[in-house]
């Protein structure tokens, strides 16, 4: 009902008798052109002259034609090439001939898009178009004939226009977020938008409130969406200061809260830990926005919000899973990965979960976000939490999203230079009213970590009527080698730095499997994985030490 309303209100706003009222219908003049903070790789106007277009992790063989002439491979390449997003890759080439493909390209758009159907029209491809159309005007408009200016100009008019009528239709999360960004930073650098502002300001302000956390997280607990967030954002701050505006305090108050999460949820090795659809390490960008922390030694202690745990000594870093899944209009990539951990000794990692496959492996989204797929417990082969299967919200949100568990605690505490992680979760309540419960806990060392996996009955003891299997399964990090040990239950586990370090555990059968490694830039990656595995009538106790021996 609420999508109907906002798309019927988007609908009447766009209707010629109320168009006037949104935006002024022309640009003519840019007063500032905001910063582009993402990088740029000008290789990419070396792969066009080959006759090949590579966006979202997928290259079409051009054959002399326009890529606007093709049948796009897949819906994620089509939304690149609508965003306009490589036009930083070609003005990083600083060429005159690269220029005239970026404007070439503009103009083209520009004649084959003329009504405002399909993917190119929806909110946030607009919104992600109309910012690198404004970070790149220079590029786009300098030296270019009169026709031609006046072409790409009237066509981001009319698109603004669009925006500031359908931004309201964008799907709930950082595509609304995304388009009341853009229709800001429009306001701010186009003459003529001002008195749109504070309105949009508003509006903007309270999304915001809404998609952010009180400690930083987004609402979807995807930290990666973090980063593009935070990338639209800066850049944001500067144009109010640069307007002589004043910069809204929640917005840089919300900034350091977003960069100080995104250090919080870092491993050693400086990559995102892969929680809730992270996929392959955006690096260049993260570092771009630690670059800018204003506060870089406050360092957040928890994230209860976000439900997140960190437990951290002497080089050791363990991340764990301790929130309930998100709100259902936020869950679509959301990973049934509860009570799921990941660790990293010095610079290399040791733990992972299997992470989020890019677009072109989509078919393996499904597995990816399964129980199985992290480094936790799976009771009787089913995850942990519940995919939603319906029409409608598939197509709103994009993909399934997941409900469950119900109750899920974590508390940190620290004993004697150790620290400690005591959590539990109720996804298998409604199956076989067993509840998991973990305990790590991390010596002052940073040598040794202690891991006890428990299930019990919920409230009262249970004895099922017949024994259920379990696993718990712990991934490794592709680059990490192991084989079977001399001691009894014993693996012995070698990282990319060096270090060697000895899984064991007790109340369980080790075995070592295969694994695949999904969050990587190349595609998914053979790995290997130790899983320990046993029986439950209603409840059993698995001990497990992984302990550095070098």
């Amino acid at each position: 009902m609420e999508r109907s309303r906002r798309a019927t209100v988007s609908r009447l706003l766009y209707a010629r008798p109320f168009r006037w009222r949104l935006t002024s219908a022309t640009v003519s003049n840019l007063l500032i052109v905001p910063q582009d903070l993402r990088t740029a790789d000008p290789s990419f106007a070396h792969e066009i002259e080959l006759g090949q277009f590579g966006l979202a992790g997928t290259v079409v063989h051009l054959d002399d034609k326009s890529p606007f002439e093709l049948d796009p491979p897949n819906d994620g390449w089509a939304r690149a090439l609508h965003s306009f997003g490589w036009l930083r890759h070609l003005e990083a080439v600083g060429t005159k001939e690269a220029g005239d493909t970026a404007t070439r390209l503009a103009v083209e758009w520009t004649i084959r898009h003329r009504r405002a159907t399909g993917i190119a029209w929806e909110p946030a491809v607009i919104s992600r178009r109309i910012i690198s159309w404004l970070s790149h005007a220079s590029f786009l408009l300098d030296g270019t004939d009169a026709r031609l200016y006046d072409a790409i100009t009237r066509s981001l008019a009319a698109q603004i226009v669009r925006l500031s009528a359908t931004w309201r239709d964008a799907p709930t999360g950082e595509m609304r977020l995304q388009s009341l960004i853009a229709l800001l930073l429009t306001q701010l650098c186009v003459a003529g938008q001002e008195r749109q502002i504070p309105a949009t300001e508003r509006a903007f302000l309270n999304e915001l409130s809404k998609e952010i956390l009180p400690d930083g997280g987004h609402v979807s607990r995807n930290p990666a969406v973090l980063i593009d967030l935070v990338l639209d954002l800066l850049p944001l701050k500067q144009c109010f200061l640069s307007r002589e505006r004043p910069v809204p305090p929640a917005l840089t108050e919300t900034l350091q809260k977003m960069i100080s999460m995104l250090r919080f949820m870092r491993l050693g090795d400086g990559r995102l830990s892969r929680f809730n659809g992270v996929s392959a390490p955006a690096l260049a960008g993260l570092a771009t926005i630690l670059g800018y922390d204003d506060a870089p030694e406050k360092v957040l202690e928890d994230a209860p919000h976000s439900g997140y745990a960190r437990l951290e000594r002497a080089g050791t870093v363990v991340i764990c899973d301790v929130g309930s899944p998100p709100p259902l209009v936020a869950a679509a990539k959301a990973h049934a990965g509860c009570l799921s951990f990941e660790m990293s000794s010095a610079r290399s990692v040791l733990f992972v979960n299997c992470g989020a496959p890019g677009a072109p492996d989509a078919n393996w989204r499904p597995v990816a976000r399964s129980t199985a797929s992290h480094c936790t417990m799976c009771l009787g082969e089913d995850s942990s939490s519940t995919l939603v299967r319906h029409p409608v919200l598939e197509e709103m949100l994009g993909a399934e999203p997941i409900v469950g568990p119900g109750r899920v605690e974590g508390k940190v505490e620290e004993h004697g230079g150790a620290i400690e992680l005591h959590a539990l979760h109720d996804g298998y309540v409604r199956k076989c009213s067993l509840v998991h419960r973990r305990s790590l806990v991390l010596h002052e060392s940073g040598r040794r970590l202690l891991g006890v996996d428990r299930i019990e009955g919920h409230k009262v003891k249970v004895r099922l009527r017949q024994d259920m299997a379990y696993a718990i399964h712990f991934h490794l990090h592709p680059d990490v080698s192991c084989r079977q040990g001399s001691e009894a239950h014993g693996i012995d586990l070698t990282l990319m730095n060096g270090h060697k370090w000895n899984f064991s555990a007790e109340g369980a059968q080790l075995s070592i499997e295969d694994s695949t490694f999904f969050a990587d830039s190349s595609g998914p990656r053979r790995s290997l994985q130790i899983v320990a595995r046993g029986a439950t009538f209603g409840e059993s106790e698995v001990r497990w030490v992984v302990e550095r021996t070098d």
